[in-house]
């Protein structure tokens, strides 16, 4: 139910509170409908004219942490955890690849390969069935950042130039651009117009990087909540971004997580991603 207060989303743009747009994000990261009935009617209480969809992330998350069980509030702040892969964005690269394997694909990052006209490093090299994909990875860490067309006839033009490789071994038969947020009009229109797979927060309405990361659960390990950011930065620098691979008590060690704290990382990373 739109309540007539125009709340403000992270690209700047304006639109009417929605209640049922919150359950509805609250009910897929499995909190209970008490829980949502709580949450929504806390935000109301708060609610003000111009408040960014940000602080009723922060109310609604906070509430969950305090109060669901860890998972739930992990689930709900995916699309936040992302951001906190940044800021050189090579551990995004990685996470699509673990995405991609998920889903049964091959998948290398900055692998090189040399076009018909010139030589290009391909984030994310996957290979399934027969059919060999190049990802370019456009990772943003302001969530109101839209990747543009620029991006997009970049993107088609190194790809063309790699599907007419001379070496059949480094043709790509088509190339994906990919981002953890969203795209500008222009450019999926030009994407549309050009047989360019473009795949986004939430773009397209199926298929995109959030029904991807939630059929296959492969949460980014920023997603746990028992994690401290200092840890979180740890194991990312040594290559290791998904919750479902901090299973052994001897790597968090390792990583300097506590060991009193240990279990409740492990039922955490195991509630979220069935470790």
């Amino acid at each position: 139910m739109s309540y007539g207060v125009l709340v403000t989303k992270a690209d700047g743009e304006q639109e009417p509170f929605d209640a049922g747009k919150l359950e509805k994000s609250l009910e897929h990261a499995g909190a209970s409908s008490t829980m949502r009935a709580r949450i929504a009617a806390h935000v109301l209480k708060e609610l003000r004219p111009g408040m960014t969809t940000e602080e009723i992330y922060r109310h609604a998350f906070e509430m969950l942490r305090r109060e669901e069980e860890r998972p739930v509030a992990a689930r709900y702040s995916v699309k936040r955890a992302l951001f906190a892969l940044g800021p050189s964005g090579f551990p995004f690269e990685q996470f699509l690849a673990e995405v991609l394997r998920a889903h049964g694909w091959s998948a290398r990052t900055g692998v090189a390969l040399t076009g018909r006209c010139a030589p290009h490093e391909v984030d994310v090299f996957a290979e399934k069935d027969g059919r060999r994909i190049g990802v370019e990875a456009k990772f943003h860490n302001d969530p109101g950042g839209k990747t543009d067309i620029k991006d997009a006839l970049y993107v088609k033009a190194r790809y063309d130039d790699l599907r007419a490789a001379p070496d059949p071994s480094a043709r790509v038969d088509e190339g994906w651009l990919v981002t953890n947020t969203s795209f500008t009009k222009n450019a999926i229109r030009y994407a549309q117009c050009s047989d360019l797979t473009l795949i986004g927060w939430d773009y397209p309405r199926s298929r995109n990087l959030m029904t991807l990361i939630e059929e296959a659960r492969v949460h980014p390990l920023t997603c746990l909540t028992s994690l401290t950011e200092g840890e979180k930065r740890r194991l990312l620098e040594s290559k290791i971004v998904l919750c479902k691979h901090v299973s052994a008590p001897h790597l968090l060690s390792e990583y300097g997580v506590k060991p009193s704290r240990i279990p409740q990382v492990l039922e955490e990373a195991n509630r979220l991603c069935g470790v």
